[in-house]
């Protein structure tokens, strides 16, 4: 009588084995040169086929002696896979009767639903999957230091290890603010010590962080006009009323705030390169803006969004280096530089402010664990951050102009606007449709409309970015995309 089970064998070197009911067909796959251990794949791949049913109460599994012979591996292997299923009351073995799915009650799987259609988290998904060719707000793979990056992180995880079990400094370690600090006072201009930096959860933690010292609950806010939704809706839920201000080649208009809100608390900037059209707020709209903060005794937060990687000239200096009255709160954060995954970001809070900053870091929003902060001011300390930067914007700089030459040879309604393309769209076009088109084809470009605060004021466009479109891909991503736009509008 033949086996139950069965063994296949592709090129991949990735054994295939199939438990054979005649319905429900078990497929496990070992893949050798995975990282995860085989004992592990076992083990997941037979727990997968319980609870979903392909095993049902009462299977019958081979001996761990029969199965480690079937995948040539080590019976010692599969033992371990069964001991973790045993542990987990998934399976029962007793010498009468071997080895068999346990019988106990079904209960429904718990799905991770989907968002509702139309829903925040529907468009924050969507704006954060990927990878994809022209994806906005993560950096090139090409250039991201990974070996060097693992290995500082793993040294700094065996030094985390080997402190004392106490609870870290809330505000972040002091070697990572020191840093920031000698960072910010050389490439940004900004003069501060490392107690008015608070280490965050990226950009996202930083603003909370703000708006929580801040209380500004019920009181008016600027918001550029397009400006990052999740900004905008960040601020709603902070229970702030948005006032949006619109945006011109000199960036946020200062006077149309002044005219139609003059009673705000604060506004949110991105002063260096405006997200998403990529203009610099002047000098004149600057000192406009800090007068009026001082005067209304108002906050700005600035957020100091891709200034470090100006791909044409030196980065303009950030507004709090301007900041004479302590009004603007400074955020950055290494995503767009090093890797969202980092999850990694600071504020500079102004020296009066830095106190409640501490004590609401400590209570609400404490830093990140410390090796991670630990292996970046490594990198960071010995230069390695400096050097990466100078590398991505030569790589960025060649990347966005073979964008652009490209499809300026297609469409006049193109700009660079930072580390992305805007490409405007007729009036009415369907930018969203677009881009989900364009998903099915291994391409993530966001649309415009997504960045305005009312469908009355949206503008319809694409947004292409620049690190993620390698040159070799340039073209024939291009080609599809405009394939695309053409059919669709």
């Amino acid at each position: 009588m033949s086996s139950p089970w069965s063994i296949k064998k592709n090129q991949e070197c990735i054994k295939s084995v199939y438990y054979l009911d005649m319905t429900k067909p078990l497929h496990l796959e070992l893949d050798r040169s995975a990282k995860t251990p085989l004992a592990e794949q076992i083990h997941r791949g037979i727990r997968a086929a319980i609870e979903s049913g392909v095993l049902a109460p009462g299977a019958r599994l081979p001996s761990w002696q029969d199965l480690a012979a079937q995948l040539g591996v080590a019976r010692g292997t599969v033992r371990i896979a069964y001991e973790k299923l045993s542990s987990a009351q998934l399976i029962v073995a007793s010498r009468a009767s071997g080895t068999h799915v346990v019988d106990r009650p079904s209960f429904p799987v718990r799905q991770d639903n989907a968002p509702a259609p139309g829903s925040f988290m529907e468009m924050y998904r969507e704006l954060t999957a990927g990878p994809a060719i022209f994806q906005m707000g993560v950096p090139a793979q090409e250039t991201f230091p990974a070996t060097l990056l693992a290995r500082m992180r793993a040294q700094a995880v065996r030094i985390e290890a080997s402190t004392p079990a106490i609870y870290p400094d809330p505000r972040g370690e002091l070697a990572l603010r020191r840093e920031i600090a000698a960072y910010l006072a050389l490439a940004r201009g900004i003069e501060c010590a490392p107690s008015q930096i608070m280490i965050t959860a990226g950009f996202s933690g930083g603003l909370g962080l703000a708006l929580r010292v801040l209380g500004l609950e019920q009181k008016k806010a600027w918001m550029e006009n397009p400006g990052f939704p999740f900004t905008r809706h960040g601020l709603k839920l902070a229970r702030l009323s948005i006032a949006p201000i619109p945006v011109d080649a000199e960036g946020i208009d200062v006077d149309y705030g002044l005219k139609h809100a003059p009673d705000a608390a604060l506004v949110v900037v991105t002063p260096g390169q405006q997200a998403p059209l990529g203009s610099t707020l002047s000098l004149a709209r600057r000192s406009r803006l800090l007068d009026w903060a001082a005067q209304s005794k108002a906050w700005v937060i600035e957020d100091d969004y891709l200034s470090e990687l100006q791909l044409k000239g030196r980065a303009t200096p950030a507004l709090a280096s301007l900041d004479r009255t302590g009004r603007v709160i400074h955020i950055g954060s290494f995503s767009k530089t090093v890797t969202p995954a980092l999850r990694l970001g600071f504020v500079v809070a102004p020296a009066a402010l830095a106190s409640r900053f501490a004590e609401a870091a400590a209570c609400l929003a404490p830093a990140p664990g410390p090796a991670v902060q630990l292996a970046t001011a490594d990198f960071m300390r010995e230069g390695h951050y400096l050097r990466h930067l100078r590398r991505t914007k030569r790589a960025y700089a060649a990347q966005g102009d073979a964008l652009l030459k490209y499809l300026r040879q297609r469409t006049a309604n193109v700009t660079l606007a930072g580390l992305a393309a805007v490409v405007r769209l007729p009036n009415g076009a369907p930018d969203l449709a677009i881009a989900r088109e364009t998903a099915t084809r291994g391409m993530a470009p966001t649309p415009l409309s997504l960045w305005y605060a009312s469908k009355a004021s949206a503008r319809p466009g694409l947004l292409l970015g620049v690190a993620t479109s390698p040159l070799k891909r340039i073209a024939p991503a291009c080609e599809r995309l405009l394939q695309i736009i053409d059919r669709l509008t």
